[in-house]
């Protein structure tokens, strides 16, 4: 398969301005600036590109909300708040090939018609800021960003944002309150960001993976890109996979692809020789799998959802069979109940509420009726809050009551 994502990644200095351009980097450019805007956007809807932050919907779809004759500016926003336990994808695709991501958002902000673009970054992240930064200065440098890039009359300026370690500022209106100086806290919808975002103006957010996928569509077509993957789920993506196998780290694969064939083959089976337990297919918000879930699982959006999960951000977390899902489903409810912004009280309360329960459960003073509980916590906090944080947890928690009850079970008796 040909790399879309990752084929500069084993190269000596991939994250320099130099190496990039070898690999026939910005090349893309000269096609963009002779096609009009809402041929660039039309080429991607028409490429099936969904958007790789976790919800998965069409790209190209979203930019077309963006209202074409606003008086107001407009924006895109890179969320590179990669804060999704199990997930690490776009932190390497900013250390180790920074230009591919910048050379996306110049071809997103030219079809919508942005002139400014800023990218969010995890706080924590800052090595990869640093290239991130370095790589914007370089493209300054080369005439890539600024004013009339290449000579073609279009101005573009782009700013790196670094975030101050809120797992919440990862969902998309969090992240334009942070921007904007506000606490990171998610918005009401509607109005959607595309007609009243950043500063009140169009806005499109999109993942640092969705982007750094714009310049393989514009350069070799949508017909290029659709031989990849599935139908309903085109394009490759890249599966971070950590835990209980002999080889951890990043994947890009064909979606569609097996899950059995991932962990067994490229990952190098389990660790230690020992049986496979259960599966995080899609970072750890995703309701988990079993092992014979697991095995029969393809990795594309349909898929998982058929099999009662969801492809989520790609973080493949796996589990052999010394894990104790007891204390792994704490250990999440530890960070969910951390993580909160404690705006609605089902989420507030219920994600501490969830967390108090199973430590009780853990710490030998669990009673039966305590799994019904927190089924009914997860019950009302699943679909009642402005954002999906609650849900975050609820899935989990009816995923990990349903699939393994006896460990609960046994914790109490």
């Amino acid at each position: 398969m040909e790399k879309i994502l990752t084929k500069n990644f084993g190269l000596k200095d991939s994250h320099t301005l130099a190496v990039y351009e070898s690999t026939g980097g910005y090349g893309s450019l000269k096609k963009l600036f002779a096609t009009e805007p809402k041929q660039v956007i039309e080429e991607v809807k028409q490429s099936g590109l969904r958007g790789r932050g976790g919800a998965g919907f069409p790209t190209g779809m979203k930019w077309s909300f963006v209202p074409v004759d606003s008086p107001k500016p407009k924006y895109l926003c890179v969320n590179a708040d990669e804060s999704e336990p199990g997930t690490f994808k776009d932190r390497y695709i900013m250390e180790l090939d920074p230009h591919r991501l910048l050379e996306g958002i110049i071809i997103c902000c030219y079809a919508i018609r942005s002139h400014v673009a800023y990218i969010y970054i995890r706080g924590e992240f800052v090595f990869p800021y640093h290239r991130l930064e370095a790589a914007v200065q370089e493209a300054y440098a080369k005439g890539y960003l600024g004013k009339n890039i290449l000579g073609k009359g279009y101005d573009l300026d782009i700013y790196v944002h670094r975030g101050a370690g809120a797992y919440i500022c990862g969902e998309e209106t969090a992240l334009m309150e942070s921007l904007e100086g506000k606490r990171g806290m998610p918005r009401l919808k509607p109005p959607f960001p595309a007609t009243v975002g950043l500063f009140g103006c169009p806005t499109v957010i999109n993942n640092v993976e969705t982007i750094a996928a714009l310049p393989y569509i514009l350069e070799n077509g949508a017909l290029a890109y659709r031989k990849y993957g599935t139908e309903k789920s085109p394009g490759t993506k890249m599966f971070s996979v950590s835990g209980h196998v002999n080889r951890p780290g990043n994947y890009e694969i064909p979606l569609g692809y097996p899950l059995k064939n991932l962990i067994l083959e490229d990952c190098g089976g389990i660790a230690g020789g020992r049986k496979l337990k259960a599966v995080i297919p899609g970072g750890s918000s995703v309701p988990v799998l079993t092992a014979e879930e697991a095995m029969a699982a393809t990795l594309d959006y349909e898929d998982l959802v058929a099999k009662g999960s969801m492809l989520g951000s790609g973080g493949v977390i796996v589990m052999d069979e010394t894990v104790c899902m007891v204390k792994a489903l704490t250990n999440l409810a530890h960070f969910y109940s951390h993580e909160s912004c404690g705006q609605c009280s089902p989420c507030r309360e219920g994600t501490g509420w969830s967390h108090k329960v199973l430590k009780k459960i853990v710490a030998g003073e669990g009673r039966t009726e305590d799994i019904d509980l927190l089924q009914r916590i997860a019950d009302n906090m699943a679909g009642k809050t402005i954002c999906v944080l609650a849900d975050a947890l609820a899935m989990p928690i009816w995923s990990y009551l349903k699939k393994f009850r006896h460990e609960f079970e046994s914790y109490i008796k």
